[in-house]
């Protein structure tokens, strides 16, 4: 066997994925809300001297120039960037397209920004910040976690330090929902003392706010919480101690026998027990609700007609302008002799890019709002029981782009409409066909099977199969099981939970 030794020169082309720092940023800026967008253009005034923002009241110096009117008319958008799981030819596409925006960016030449919204590419992680100026997104005034708000309960209350290492180890050992995850005599063993000691510990920080926390089970948090309002030798104590089963089962009758009250009753004391807090201890985590500025706004401008406008929410955006006040330092032939004109040149590009690419983003955003109510304009006029199937495939043929692109434009986006404020994937779902052959949403099937069930006589609560009968009726071709499907997602008990007496 020969084996010839030598060096050998091999040329291949492959093809690789090249995340360059702009084209993530111009993901990035296509797909946050406008609040994030408006701090992410505040942090760029600052960081870039190149970049000024324009005085409302300024009419007499124009803005820097952006794509001309053909060039925005003559945009189109192909096959655009891909989201996990959309496409698997994306990756290859990816790659070129990136190699060519890498090149020129190397040559110096002006990219084309359309391509950063067809390309195949996952956009960076949204980076989340607060502006201090920000009210609406500054973090909410420090709670107390509910570790901590026990632990300040104990340190006040319980003064022997052995009980304090005890109290402290316990409250350490409960979960999320406020529950001792650890058993007693595990605790036992690691002080290597009694269960006796624990549990008198224990007893003590189960009398601690909220009612209900460092219990070992859902029963005894139940009995606790009403023991805190003085219920613990009430009927309903008696039903959680004695029928727990089959008060979770909803067996009225059996616990009315056994307790010899009637079932009547015994409804009224599980509604009772309902108002209790089965996870007393997220109680201490709550921040409250966040408001919600929406990015796009859906107005009708013809109250007689069925005429909308779609416009940005984007009052709060810096108005941005490249600034002429480094011009002089490019003709000084001083400065083309060091780093000063290269510096300039570079901020400068970067600005229009940014410029261009927020114009980009606002055209986009409108031209897939627009193309949204026109196919949802029946729930614009009658509301969600209107609303039609409808997917980001449909959206992108419609405005010509690619559905992923469509997916980045809707993402943690709000509009605010005539009906109220939703999310923008609020008006997509798929569809039901009925009798006539057209489609219904699902939304709009929930919908129903909510107006069903909130008409339907407590006493003989319709089953799913009554349910897909009464769709039926109306024109839906559904199943009982479908049924079954949005009634879980709905939260709504089957019939049998339903029922009352």
């Amino acid at each position: 066997m020969d084996i010839k030794m030598g060096m050998h020169v091999n040329v291949s082309q492959t093809m690789k994925i090249v995340m360059t720092q702009r084209l993530q940023q111009a993901l990035k800026l296509l797909q946050v809300p406008t609040l994030e967008l408006e701090q992410i253009l505040r942090a760029e005034l600052q960081a870039n001297p190149l970049l000024e923002e324009v005085d409302p009241d300024d009419e007499d110096e124009p803005e820097v120039e952006t794509e001309t009117e053909a060039e925005a008319s003559a945009e189109s958008e192909s096959p655009a960037e891909n989201e996990a799981g959309d496409e698997p030819g994306a990756a290859q596409d990816d790659a070129a397209a990136t190699a060519t925006e890498t090149a020129a960016e190397v040559a110096g030449e002006d990219v084309n920004w359309d391509e950063y919204f067809k390309d195949g590419f996952r956009g960076a992680a949204t980076e989340q910040g607060f502006d201090d100026e920000d009210q609406l997104e500054r973090p909410p005034v420090y709670i107390p976690s509910g570790q901590e708000h026990l632990r300040d309960q104990l340190r006040f209350v319980v003064s022997d330090d052995r009980q304090r290492e005890i109290g402290e180890y316990i409250i350490g050992c409960l979960n999320g929902d406020g529950f001792l995850a650890a058993p007693v005599a595990e605790i036992a063993a690691y002080f290597e003392t009694d269960a006796a000691e624990i549990e008198a510990v224990l007893t003590i920080i189960q009398g601690f706010d909220p009612p209900g926390v460092a219990a070992r089970d859902l029963p005894e948090c139940l009995l606790l919480q009403l023991a805190a309002r003085g219920e613990a030798d009430s009927l309903a104590a008696a039903v959680i101690r004695d029928h727990f089963e089959a008060l979770k089962n909803r067996k009225f009758a059996d616990i009315a026998r056994a307790m010899k009250i009637t079932p009547h009753e015994v409804q009224a004391i599980a509604a009772r027990i309902g108002e209790l807090d089965p996870r007393p201890g997220l109680s201490a985590e709550v921040e409250g609700a966040r408001a919600i500025v929406p990015d796009l706004v859906v107005e009708k401008v013809d109250e007689e007609g069925d005429q909308y406008v779609v416009y940005l929410n984007d009052g709060n955006l810096p108005r941005l302008r490249v600034s002429r006040a480094y011009d002089d330092a490019l003709k000084d032939p001083a400065a083309r002799q060091d780093n000063a004109a290269t510096f300039i040149d570079e901020k400068r590009r970067y600005a229009e890019w940014i410029i261009k690419t927020i114009e980009q983003r606002r055209r986009t955003m409108i031209k897939v709002m627009e193309a949204i109510v026109a196919e949802q304009r029946d729930f614009f006029e009658r509301g969600a029981i209107a609303l039609r199937p409808l997917t980001l495939q449909q959206v992108a043929s419609t405005i010509d782009m690619h559905e992923s692109t469509v997916s980045r434009v809707t993402r943690q986006k709000y509009v605010q409409t005539p009906r109220g404020v939703f999310p923008l994937k609020y008006f997509f779902s798929a569809g039901l066909d009925t009798d006539e052959g057209d489609e219904v949403a699902a939304k709009a099937v929930k919908l129903m099977i909510e107006e069903i069930v909130e008409g339907e006589d407590p006493r003989r609560p319709l089953s799913d199969k009554r349910i897909a009968d009464l769709l039926s009726e109306r024109g839906l071709k559904i199943a009982r099981r479908t049924v079954a499907k949005y009634r879980e997602q709905l939260g709504i008990l089957n019939a049998r939970m339903r029922k009352q007496f």
